[in-house]
């Protein structure tokens, strides 16, 4: 749902590492002099944590905030990036998380540029510090940016954050990738077991609370910002979790989560029969065209149902069961609009995520007339006709529900022509 990639790392490492200096986990002192002796510092920590050995000594170099901005412009206006943005506005607008005049666009260049420290470029290879950083920020932040050079001389890390069409498989790749970067510096200052004085969910607590030190993120819809922190914490959590019960091990290649439920669930994962999401292909839809296709994810589910219903545990029951998930950005004469299935382990699952819809649909369109069918519910409000439909695949649960602008028809697929596998 949020735009992912190599420049998606800034703006909560710049949050961690004042997290982490205000709790009297750094030492301000050991961010002082050259960075090369940082590094030189760091580096056997880094590697007695992980069990790596760099394959050849990382390359720091120092970037002004003009031209941090301009590497950031270019990601920006790569084909591939613009094409995710436009796609990601409309599912954002069509899901009611964000305004209808709402730049995702600019919300993230704002959020991208506000504070960066630093960050490390799979592509060149580079780990860039920015001039002017706080010295009690740059301490964690080299060592953070240092963890993903290493993770780069043992995987493909920039491929790893460009598949395409599956940003729930990116979203977990990330949540190692940031999480293994999180965890390590914390383990170099206290040790194997260490822990954040009341978890990480105090640490979300203190990023909230300090959002005044960065009013763009402050000001960011909670969607984005949920995403943001999401491969940082629970990708920690996960990771610690991989080494107690993997020591000496590493989750790359063919080891690498595939979907945010396995870095949700301890047993998706770690469980003798690992929960794999089921792959849907869509067929091309009626009266409309299609260009772009996605997936959400367990977890930016959770997001969805969570910003209408404020309601945490309702939120997770309404998510659970995913099995997996794909939306289409619709095009009709008359506007955009998406359709998006979603697969259920069990109908009693379906059945949590359709009536959680019901209560969105109240809060959403307080003044909408729902019309019950054999097939589902079907309505128009506000400009738009919305269905919610529920049916059999190939023996497979799924709910389909599609918001199109008003006057065009929402049976924009027949379920016999959804494949899953």
């Amino acid at each position: 749902m949020a735009v992912k990639g190599r420049i998606g790392r800034c703006v909560v490492v710049a949050l961690l590492s004042l997290l982490i200096a205000a709790c009297g986990h750094r030492d301000s002192a050991a961010a002082q002099g050259p960075y090369a002796r940082e590094v030189a510092d760091a580096i056997p920590k880094i590697e007695k944590a992980t069990g790596l050995t760099y394959k050849r000594p990382p390359v720091v170099q120092r970037k002004t905030k003009e031209e941090v901005r301009q590497f950031l412009l270019k990601q920006f206006e790569d084909e591939r990036s613009q094409e995710d943005l436009n796609a990601q506005q409309i599912l954002l607008r069509r899901l009611g998380l964000v305004p209808d005049t709402f730049d995702l666009r600019k919300t993230m260049l704002d959020l991208y540029t506000e504070q960066i420290v630093g960050f490390y470029d799979p592509e060149t290879k580079v780990l860039y510090v920015v001039d002017g950083a706080k010295p009690e920020e740059v301490g964690f932040v080299i060592e953070h940016e240092l963890v993903h050079a290493l993770q780069d001389q043992y995987t493909n890390l920039d491929s790893l954050l460009h598949i395409k069409g599956d940003d729930d498989r990116v979203l977990a790749a990330q949540s190692v990738m940031e999480g293994q970067a999180t965890l390590v510096p914390l383990q170099t200052m206290l040790g194997p077991a260490a822990q954040l004085p009341g978890g990480w969910e105090k640490v979300r607590e203190m990023i909230r609370e300090n959002q005044s030190s960065m009013p763009k993120f402050a000001a960011a819809p909670e969607v984005l910002q949920e995403t943001l922190i999401f491969p940082y914490l629970s990708g920690a959590e996960f990771m610690r979790r991989f080494d107690d019960q993997e020591p000496g091990k590493m989750p790359f290649g063919s080891a690498m989560p595939v979907s945010s439920t396995q870095i949700l669930h301890v047993n998706a994962y770690f469980g003798s029969h690992p929960e794999l999401p089921l792959s849907i292909t869509l067929p091309a839809p009626r009266g409309a065209t299609s260009t772009y296709q996605n997936d959400m994810g367990e977890f930016e589910t959770r997001l969805f149902f969570f910003h209408h219903l404020q309601d945490q545990n309702e939120a997770i029951t309404a998510a659970a069961g995913w099995s997996g998930d794909r939306y289409a950005i619709l095009h009709f004469p008359h506007g955009d609009g998406i359709a998006w299935v979603t697969v259920f382990r069990s109908a009693v699952d379906a059945g949590e995520f359709s009536a959680a819809m019901q209560k969105v649909f109240a809060a959403r369109y307080p003044n909408a007339k729902p019309v019950e069918s054999p097939s589902g519910t079907h309505f128009t409000a506000s400009g738009r006709s919305i269905s919610l439909v529920g049916g059999e695949v190939g023996g497979h649960t799924v709910v389909v529900y599609v918001d199109v602008p008003e006057g065009d028809r929402t049976d924009v697929y027949d379920l016999s022509k959804i494949e899953i596998r």
